[in-house]
């Protein structure tokens, strides 16, 4: 393969049979469980990376169901989403996700910066209680209930908040060790049809463990929690900091 070979067909690693397709990314019947919590304030600005500021003490614990999305197929994610603000407008900072897939950890990381690692979260209906769990290896990190479809939510104020600007820190390290890459990232879900949205009475459960370290925001107080369906295109992202200039 000669170098303009290289360069024409090259997308992503490996080169002759990448990790994930170029997107567009559609995903349809995308299933959201989201326990929004109150925690230690400390805690939360330890984690929340600059210039981008923490609103309240609150995180969005999350757990999404994906059966069908365009080049990645079928998988679910768990994580922590944390309101923020930037330059006066409100958004998401993406702080941690675990995955059940590893196209999708690739993709993620490599195009966007999304925090995956590989574990095994899950999501399902459990007679009337809406039960997600993540799993790392043998041990169980978080676990949370929710009353099924106990109360319908207003799509149009759902939709209003999926469409705010989510972040990524995105880090890729040059061959020698040292940062190649150290950017604040900012993308939009797009094309957003709420097919449905509920709430209901919800606990959720974090356990300690080193290298899923999500009970270092714990549960102080569980505030609400949403259950959503909807379909949606995962938007490219935009560099707006760039912590190496």
């Amino acid at each position: 393969m000669n170098i303009e070979d290289v360069k024409r067909t090259a997308f992503a690693m490996p080169l002759t049979s990448p990790a994930f397709p170029p997107g567009p990314y559609r995903f349809r019947d995308r299933e959201y469980l989201i326990v929004s919590y109150r925690t230690d304030p400390d805690a939360l600005r330890a984690v929340v990376p600059e210039p981008l500021q923490a609103t309240d003490a609150i995180v969005k614990y999350e757990f999404i169901r994906m059966p069908d999305s365009t080049g990645f197929g079928d998988y679910t994610e768990s994580g922590q989403v944390i309101p923020v603000t930037f330059e006066g407008k409100q958004g998401g900072y993406v702080h941690a996700m675990y995955l059940n897939d590893e196209s999708p950890i690739a993709g993620g990381r490599e195009l966007w910066g999304f925090p995956k690692k590989l574990a095994t979260p899950s999501m399902s209906v459990e007679k009337d209680t809406l039960l997600g769990t993540l799993d790392y290896g043998p041990v169980r990190v978080a676990t949370a209930t929710m009353g099924y479809k106990h109360r319908t939510l207003d799509s149009s104020s759902v939709l209003k908040n999926m469409l705010e600007p989510s972040y990524l820190l995105k880090i890729i390290p040059h061959v020698d060790g040292s940062a190649r890459i150290c950017e604040l990232v900012r993308y939009y879900l797009e094309d957003v049809t709420v097919k449905g949205a509920w709430s209901g009475p919800a606990a959720l459960e974090l356990a300690h463990h080193a290298l899923a370290p999500v009970a270092q925001l714990p549960v102080l107080e569980v505030i609400s929690a949403n259950h959503i369906l909807a379909d949606l295109t995962l938007g490219m992202g935009s560099v707006v900091h760039d912590y190496l200039r």
